[in-house]
């Protein structure tokens, strides 16, 4: 078999691992959503992220199972990135603009990978003991100790906290992925789907930015102890007075955000041409 023929033989399969990528996202995003969205009700729940959303899937009948596709979903969804990333299937290019890019898509793939591994390590019993946001906050308490470490950390959160304010212009400008077939999600889906995935997007936003709060204090105090991951940043916007209100407005959006998972593993386009 040729080079292309094995290509074009291999993307098939990488697309359609992708697209599993989307959906097991979108379900870990609605589970962290709804379960945010009762304790914001007092009914219940818990703040949390991907590793407690894990959990909840586990508990659930026949949970390992579920995990392990979960796992294989996730997997495919590396595999994809890590082929833009190198392969530059969308012709993002090699100037710094485009270098950058790539190198997200990277980053993100190993980034879903380990989740990947943690979700089979959960199903198969080894996974139970890490809590949400303690690798933020054992990454942050490492990164002190280097010279200038609180600085570097702060610099991370700023760097975090202006990727949750584009998130959040995204939403509000409907930026939503230009690979998407916008034609067939108006006419299937309708046009609730775009206002969906606008709240979507701007809520994760400010989830993110939340994460870059935490990340600058911690490195202001010297405490990595204050920084964390979501579950920490949601536990953070539902402190003050107003504080259950803001917390049921941004865990729906996390819903909102699975539906826009949802949305990107059915209609986007998706080119893993190695």
């Amino acid at each position: 078999m040729t080079n292309a023929s094995a290509s074009s033989a291999a993307t098939p399969w990488i697309e359609k691992l992708a697209r599993a990528g989307f959906a097991a996202k979108a379900l870990l995003y609605a589970i962290i959503g709804v379960l945010a969205f009762q304790a914001a009700l007092g009914s219940g729940g818990k703040t949390t992220g991907t590793k407690g959303a894990l959990r909840e899937v586990l508990d659930k009948p026949f949970g390992s199972i579920a995990l392990l596709i979960i796992a294989v979903g996730l997997l495919g969804y590396a595999a994809w990135r890590i082929v833009e990333g190198f392969a530059d299937p969308e012709r993002k290019g090699s100037d710094a603009k485009g270098l950058a890019l790539r190198g997200s898509f990277v980053v993100r793939g190993i980034a879903h990978a380990i989740l990947a591994v943690q979700a089979i390590r959960l199903a198969s019993s080894h996974g139970g003991g890490v809590q949400d946001g303690a690798a933020a906050k054992e990454a942050t308490s490492r990164a002190m100790t280097i010279p200038h470490g609180e600085w570097l950390v702060i610099l991370l959160g700023a760097t975090v906290a202006c990727f949750g304010l584009y998130q959040l212009y995204r939403g509000a400008r409907s930026k939503l992925s230009k690979q998407l077939d916008f034609g067939r999600l108006r006419t299937e889906a309708g046009p609730w789907a775009i206002v969906v995935s606008r709240f979507g997007i701007a809520a994760r936003g400010v989830v993110f930015a939340m994460i870059g709060v935490l990340l600058i204090k911690a490195g202001w105090h010297g405490k990595a102890s204050e920084s964390g991951g979501v579950g920490d940043a949601l536990a953070a916007l539902g402190d003050g007075a107003s504080g259950q209100i803001v917390l049921a407005i941004v865990a729906a959006g996390l819903v909102a955000y699975g539906a826009y998972e949802a949305v990107q593993a059915r209609y986007r386009h998706i080119d893993a041409t190695v």
